[in-house]
């Protein structure tokens, strides 16, 4: 090997040497920097956040006595302030913790607004079954064929086979409607007759709206998933509520999750409690047991309570709606069972209520989703079949769309 050689190799050496170090230099000196201008960032912060809180710090009066001359000053006067004051201020402060308002409570539709709306949404429903009706009988002679277009009408429209030729039998004897009249004439018939089947002078009030009602009135709330049920349950309060009555909620549907919660909701509207269990899944007669004895105690004037809504053919599930009654009565007497039925299920919906009546008996319906429904019919054929009355119907998605059952605004709705 050359001297040359040597020497180049020496140098390479020398220069790889002087790289590595100048570059170990420069990345210290590179995290030098960032070091310094974190540290400088950090402390023009930290006087940021320091003359923000003190310029939010409320400053405490000097006390009168301080004003004095110490002299004048008292041993009580000498004594430093009292700092609670400060310490209450600083502690809202550091916590952050603002008392949300409370939300006012609302003051529910009474009866009077409730009964003009449910004329009005029957009256603009366009039910078709009254039209129908309405159009056969006002030609001139009916044939044997007419009087079958009748009776396929009324069923339809879920009036029921009894029900239906019952009325088909009273209209062939009625001179309005078989002689020539003219249409105000067939009208007044029609409704005459509608009125008759669906009945004027049922009592269709409340338990817990009658002179003299046990307190607490206790009400349990029957039906299948889907009819609104719960949904009634808090329409329901709602309505007592406009009545200046005492409500208390109990939440016996214990197996559907969100049932407590939805509860819950339409009772804090109108500052109703609402008894429930802590866990899901639940026993139900137990809420309702303790919800009974909790009514009871507080003496409220009405208690609604919320059940399960399972398929009516599971014999286990109806015997437990049984259970619920009877573990109610060992603190309160139940004083109604409202079924609430789906208008829209039609005669689905009377075999519902076969088995309800069955397992637990019930002393009215509800009838919800009955605005703009060709199957009012049912109104006939659920009372004719159990032998209870239509007390409450929903025509609306509205908190206070419940209203009590009015025969003559149901018929005129039925007839436009």
């Amino acid at each position: 090997m050359d001297t040359n050689m040597v020497y180049g190799i020496i140098a390479v050496v020398v220069i790889a040497v002087l790289l590595i170090v100048g570059g170990i230099w420069m990345d210290r000196s590179r995290k030098k920097n960032i070091q310094q201008s974190q540290e400088a960032a950090k402390a023009k912060a930290d006087e940021r956040l320091a003359a923000e809180r003190a310029a939010q710090k409320p400053t405490v009066p000097e006390p009168a006595e301080a004003k004095q001359s110490p002299a004048e000053q008292t041993p009580d006067a000498l004594a430093p302030p009292a700092e609670a004051p400060v310490e209450e201020v600083e502690t809202v402060e550091e916590t952050g913790v603002v008392e949300e308002p409370v939300p006012p409570v609302e003051k529910p539709e009474g009866k009077k607004g409730r009964l003009q709306r449910l004329r009005e949404r029957l009256s603009k429903s366009g039910n078709p079954f009254g039209k129908a009706l309405f159009n056969i009988l006002a030609k001139d002679h009916l044939s044997e064929t007419d009087w079958e277009d009748v009776e396929d009408t009324l069923l339809l429209a879920d009036v029921g086979a009894e029900a239906s030729e019952q009325l088909v039998e009273q209209l062939r004897t009625d001179a309005r409607v078989t002689g020539e009249t003219d249409p105000t004439q067939l009208r007044e018939a029609l409704r005459g007759e509608l009125l008759a089947l669906v009945g004027t002078d049922v009592d269709r009030s409340l338990e817990a709206e009658k002179p003299g009602a046990k307190k607490p009135s206790v009400i349990i709330m029957v039906g299948v998933n889907g009819t609104g049920k719960t949904t009634t349950a808090g329409k329901l309060a709602r309505l007592f509520v406009s009545e200046d009555k005492t409500v208390m909620l109990g939440a016996a549907d214990t197996f559907r999750a969100a049932a407590a919660d939805q509860l819950e909701t339409w009772g804090a509207k109108v500052d109703v409690p609402v008894v429930r269990s802590d866990k899901e899944g639940a026993d139900p007669a137990s809420v309702a047991f303790e919800a009974a004895a909790k009514a009871k105690d507080d003496d409220v004037d009405v208690l609604i309570i919320d059940t399960a809504g399972r398929l009516q053919n599971k014999a286990n599930l109806m015997d437990e709606l049984g259970k619920i009654r009877r573990v109610t009565e060992k603190n309160l007497p139940v004083d109604e069972v409202l079924l609430v039925l789906d208008a829209t299920t039609g005669q689905n919906g009377m075999a519902q209520a076969k088995v309800f009546a069955e397992a637990i008996g019930i002393t009215g319906v509800v009838l919800t989703k009955l605005d703009g429904s060709a199957k009012g019919g049912i109104v006939i054929s659920v009372q004719k079949e159990l032998g209870v009355p239509v007390k409450l119907v929903g025509v609306g998605e509205g908190p206070d769309d419940l209203a009590p059952f009015d025969p003559e605004s149901f018929v005129d709705g039925i007839l436009g």
